[in-house]
This record gives structure tokens, sequence and C-alpha cells, in this order.
């Protein structure tokens, strides 16, 4: 696999490429990074794809912006757009997951020139309404507070998470059960949600606290 970091507005986006052939950008979700592709990589490869998985800016070893305004939905398209020009190609298919899969769809509406094949994975296309995605979220979570909430308030999670990292990684022993627990009940109910916003059974995985 190669590694690669392309120039976009505001500094650079690091990429991993396997293959060749017609180009594949992987676009992962949160909290991840391009690992997360690390098997459809080579399965991509093999089927004849250049497969290039990104770190979304603010991940991995991609442009980390201070400022909240640098993470709006048309930096992510402009990233995504400098990418497969960076990589030397007109056209790609644009496949995210997650979060990566809202940055995906809008990738293909507003650069359709660009991106002529889309994948969603875990998360379907919705049409921006005038709702706000907070005001979203914090429905969403009913009478317990949805994750992204948890994470909207600058400092709050690095306070809780951050003491652990000596110990190991966020999901094992050494988080607290709260948080654990909390995150257990967020992917319960966004997979609920999931599920009711496309008709169709959607898998649960989560490791008991």
């Amino acid at each position: 696999m190669k590694h690669t970091l392309v120039g976009v507005p505001g500094g650079r986006i690091h990429v991993v490429e396997h293959g060749q052939g017609p180009l594949v950008l992987l676009v992962h979700g949160f909290p991840e990074f391009w690992f997360s592709w690390r098997h459809q990589l080579p399965a991509l490869a093999e089927a004849g794809f250049r497969a290039a998985a990104i770190d979304v800016r603010g991940y991995g070893r991609s442009v980390k912006p201070f400022d909240v305004a640098a993470y709006r939905m048309l930096a992510h398209v402009a990233d995504n757009v400098e990418v497969v020009r960076g990589l030397g190609a007109d056209t790609a298919t644009i496949v995210g997951h997650d979060w990566g899969a809202v940055i995906a769809a809008n990738s293909a509406l507003l650069r359709p020139d660009v991106f002529t094949a889309i994948g969603l994975l875990s998360v379907p296309y919705s049409p921006r309404d005038n709702t706000r995605p907070t005001e979203a979220f914090a429905r969403a979570g009913g009478d317990e507070e949805f994750y992204v909430s948890y994470f909207q308030e600058p400092g709050r999670a690095e306070a809780e998470i951050e003491p652990t990292c000596a110990h190991g990684l966020p999901g094992s022993t050494a988080l607290s059960r709260e948080m654990r627990l909390r995150a257990r009940n967020a992917s319960l109910r966004s997979r609920r949600v999931a599920r009711c916003a496309t008709g169709c059974p959607t898998p649960v995985r989560f490791r008991p606290g």
C-alpha cells in the first residue's frame, strides 16, 4: 500500500492507495481513519480497481484546522475533489461509511462531473431540511444524550478519554463503565434509526459492558 499526502485548501489530506484501474475513493466515518478500509483496499485492488482511502480532515495524518468553520461540508467536498485530481484522475466512484456516507453523498450531489458513482454504508441519504443537525441529534437521543451531542462541547470528551490512554485505547476495560454504557446505548439507537429510515434490518454488534 502506498501512502501519499495530497495538497488541499488549507493543508494536506493523507491517502492510502492500492491497486490499478478505475479510482474508488473510500471515506471513513467517526471516529475512524483510513485503517477502517484495510480489508477493502486489497479486495478492490484484486478486483481491478485503484482503491484510495483517505483520512478525512481532522483525522489521522490529514490537516486538522482549529476553526470549526473549516469543517463545513463544502470543505470536505473540495478535499475529495482535490484528492481525485491529486491522484491524476478525472473521475472516481466514491464510497462512504457512517459520517463518510454523508460526505460521499454531498460530494456526488455537488460534483457529479467528478463522482460518477456512489456507495453509502450504514447511513442512508437524507436531504437537507430546515432542522439544525444538532437539534435532530438531540431528538434522536430521546431521554438520553445522543453520542454526537456528547462530542459537541470542546474538551468534554477529551477530559474523560485522555486519562485512559496510558492504559489502553478507548473501548478497553480502562474506560469508565458509564462511558461504555453510553457508547452501547448510542450504538443501539443509531442502528434503530437507520432501520426505521431504510425499512431494512440493520445488524447490531457491540461488546457488552
